[in-house]
């Protein structure tokens, strides 16, 4: 514990917020202002440091971590244990919320016990650290997405997405967003026009919509498919959608940004292919044929062996990924009829 002591003014204050319901607290060292969420609304305190004031903040939490878990100067131990996340139940995610340490919020948005309500207050004491981070977490989970802060935090994702300059963290936003299925078909058609300037966005909609992508000319059917699998599979390239799906699918693969949209973008496309290895028995030409049996065993695994020598991302990584992607490229061709 710090041998540092509170002033008697802020001792005071801070007993009396303390004595009340607090929900979550927040701690602006620069404003030197110590912020609680009640069911009235919001607190402060303004604080006096005495000393050193880094080690005065740090006894601030002590005294909020005593009052929250019963044995002052012990809540590094319990956060420690605590953000090993998974086990934490309701109760020890809301005494989360009071430490004022911006661990503790990460660990709440990240708790698979996340409520819409735990993400309220989360939302409230995370503002001033990682709210991106924070946001597309929260978003992860269906009673948050199914809860009144859904909208919220796919306002505020979309909203400062153009400012996310890691094309990483903006490509996992997009996924997010997409996968929360709470935008309006306005506001898709808005994310699909900027997708175009940034591909990397463009793996959200191939993960969470790739059946509902803006179409292209439609290709038609052979004549007497038979009704399996493969069928219904060439059936669905060969849609408006399906060709829009396949375009895009190329479109992203030679704007791949990162290793981990690679990987991404190789188990996306080996699921949608994933019923191409019984497509010998279509009446196909021989390169549509072996496009979609091609395809149909793709995945990460494909890309390993290149990607685990190499630290490089960008156009340098795509080089190196040439051997790999152009087959790739050329198969999908193929089954727009381009080739």
């Amino acid at each position: 514990m710090s041998s540092v002591e509170l002033s008697a003014e802020d001792a005071l204050r801070l007993n009396v917020l303390l004595a009340g319901e607090v929900h979550a607290v927040r701690i602006d060292e620069g404003a030197r202002t110590l912020y609680a969420l009640t069911p009235k609304g919001e607190a402060r305190i303004v604080l006096n440091p005495v000393g050193r004031a880094e080690r005065y903040f740090q006894r601030v939490r002590e005294v909020l971590g005593g009052h929250v878990l019963g044995s002052p100067g012990g809540y590094p131990v319990y956060l420690r244990r605590w953000t090993r996340m998974g086990q934490a139940g309701e109760k020890n995610l809301e005494a989360l919320l009071k430490l004022g340490e911006p661990e503790a919020v990460l660990a709440v948005a990240h708790a698979a016990g996340l409520t819409d309500e735990l993400a309220r207050r989360a939302w409230w004491a995370g503002q001033q650290q990682a709210p991106m981070e924070i946001a597309r977490v929260m978003l992860m989970h269906p009673a948050v997405r199914a809860g009144q802060m859904g909208p919220v935090l796919t306002r505020h994702l979309v909203e400062y997405l153009p400012f996310e300059s890691d094309p990483l963290n903006a490509m996992q936003t997009v996924r997010v967003v997409l996968a929360a299925g709470l935008l309006a078909p306005e506001e898709r058609l808005q994310l699909w026009a900027k997708a175009k300037r940034r591909p990397h966005f463009l793996i959200g909609f191939l993960e969470s919509l790739p059946d509902e992508l803006p179409p292209e000319p439609e290709r038609a059917l052979p004549a007497g498919l038979p009704d399996t699998p493969a069928a219904r599979l060439l059936a669905r390239c060969y849609s408006g959608p399906g060709q829009s799906y396949l375009k895009t699918a190329e479109l992203a693969l030679d704007k791949a940004p990162t290793h981990e949209a690679v990987y991404l973008l190789l188990d996306l496309i080996g699921q949608y292919f994933a019923a191409g290895d019984e497509a010998a028995a279509l009446p196909l030409p021989a390169s549509e044929v072996a496009a979609l049996e091609a395809l149909s065993r793709l995945s990460h695994e494909a890309a390993l062996p290149i990607l685990t020598r190499t630290t490089a991302v960008g156009p340098l990584m795509r080089r190196h990924l040439e051997p790999l992607f152009g087959p790739i490229i050329g198969h999908l061709k193929a089954l727009r009829g381009m080739t």
